[in-house]
């Protein structure tokens, strides 16, 4: 018996080993794993010298570029400094079957009248992109992992600074994006509702927001 109780003692021990050091690799991976050779044109991250109206959308009927011309956007560093220009500038590709056109510069309103979160939505065949809090990040809306955002994102822990990795696939669900991380868990879902843009988040309340045509004060100034 006692022979016995010491082999569930033992196993029960490995059982919690390995559990515990899961969440411990995964985590390392997020700090630790290269990322990927950033192709994205450096003027990108200067900024726009000229006000850009985010309201007048190109028409997405073909005539220019093709969503596949272009390389991924990436997050220079781990945030940008200076508004990005659009990634997608000059891509006329149509979208897809399924797709809703969510394209546009989009501020987030309080109940108490105050503005919060500002992100800009770029929309080209199955492209999308969302430029937003220091990141980018550009995916196609197939369900691919091969075409899954590839990037960081900041992260504050206590007193350490921390830049990890993330990766996330979208997909069109009856008008909807599912972002899922890594392509397995399910985390953001943007849709439209009438004018409004709207998205849901796990650890967040449900997000509304508003389209606007420029960047605000803040942003320009920066430019």
């Amino acid at each position: 018996m006692d022979a016995m109780n010491i082999g569930l003692k033992r196993f029960l021990l490995v059982v919690v080993g390995m559990v515990g050091i899961v969440p411990l690799l995964f985590a390392l991976v997020l700090l630790l794993y290269p990322r990927p050779q950033n192709l994205t044109p450096a003027h990108i991250y200067l900024g726009s010298e000229e006000i850009i109206n985010y309201c007048e959308l190109p028409v997405l009927d073909g005539s220019g570029l093709l969503a596949n011309d272009f390389p991924q956007g990436h997050t220079p560093n781990c945030g940008y400094e200076v508004f990005p220009k659009p990634i997608l500038a000059g891509c006329t590709e149509p979208l897809p079957e399924g797709a809703t056109d969510m394209r546009g510069l989009w501020i987030e309103t309080r109940s108490d009248g105050s503005f919060g979160h500002m992100e800009r939505i770029e929309q080209c065949g199955n492209r999308y992109v969302v430029t937003a809090a220091g990141v980018i990040h550009d995916m196609t809306t197939d369900g691919l992992l091969a075409g899954a955002s590839d990037d960081v994102r900041p992260l504050s822990v206590g007193p350490l600074n921390l830049c990890i990795r993330t990766s996330a696939t979208t997909e069109w669900i009856d008008g909807r994006l599912q972002f899922e991380a890594l392509g397995l868990v399910p985390v953001v879902t943007r849709y439209m509702e009438g004018e409004k843009l709207k998205w849901e988040y796990p650890s967040r309340d449900l997000t509304t927001m508003n389209r606007i045509c420029e960047l605000p004060m803040a942003q320009k100034m920066q430019q």
